[in-house]
């Protein structure tokens, strides 16, 4: 599976290590929402790693958690899933708006195959002070570069590079991100 290779996910081994994720998922996401700190103790038993401050607002959803890194001051917003049957590494200063989807498993396109219940999986790599808008899905092998925003509603099936403004379904590179977005937010109103 962590390889790239075609693999079974209905294997016993497997079966068990998404169960145990399960459980911890279902406990972070039933503790009333004053319960910041034990939340924040099931994402680092979850997770394959984190930085000292992060925050994942409750629906959080994902296969296994030891597969995703995610650095200092990451925050995700509601109702984020990460299918992470391979890597997802997550870089520092990280925002993700609700609705956030990161998928690194995918299925055959050839029916023979899909029906014999085989997966393959390929990892995810976000860089540093990324933004990814509301309802974004990332797709299996896609690196999305430092600083870039990826808008609401886009569906990111390639590699997006650093330093970019990125949008659509599928999502493509609208502009540079420039030194006059210092001064302005959203469609040039100033703060």
């Amino acid at each position: 599976m962590l390889q790239g290779e075609p693999y079974s996910a209905f294997g016993k081994e497997l079966s068990a290590e998404r169960q145990y994720a399960k459980n911890l998922l279902h406990e972070f996401n039933a503790l009333p929402p004053d319960k910041v700190k034990e939340r924040e103790k099931i994402i680092k038993d979850l997770l394959g790693g984190t930085g000292k401050r992060f925050f994942l607002e409750p629906p959080f959803r994902c296969d296994y958690g030891y597969n995703i890194v995610i650095g200092e001051n990451f925050f995700s917003n509601y109702n984020c899933t990460i299918l992470d049957c391979a890597a997802v590494t997550i870089g520092n200063d990280v925002l993700f708006a609700p609705n956030v989807s990161l998928f690194t498993a995918g299925h055959p396109i050839h029916h023979e195959p899909r029906t014999k219940q085989y997966e393959y999986a390929f990892p995810i790599t976000i860089g540093h002070r990324v933004w990814i808008g509301g309802n974004v899905v990332i797709n299996p092998g896609v690196t999305i570069g430092d600083n870039s925003v990826i808008g609401s509603g886009s569906v990111v099936t390639r590699d997006i590079p650093a330093n970019v403004v990125a949008v659509g379904n599928p999502c493509r590179v609208m502009r540079d991100i420039t030194e006059d977005d210092r001064q302005y937010y959203f469609r040039k109103l100033k703060f």
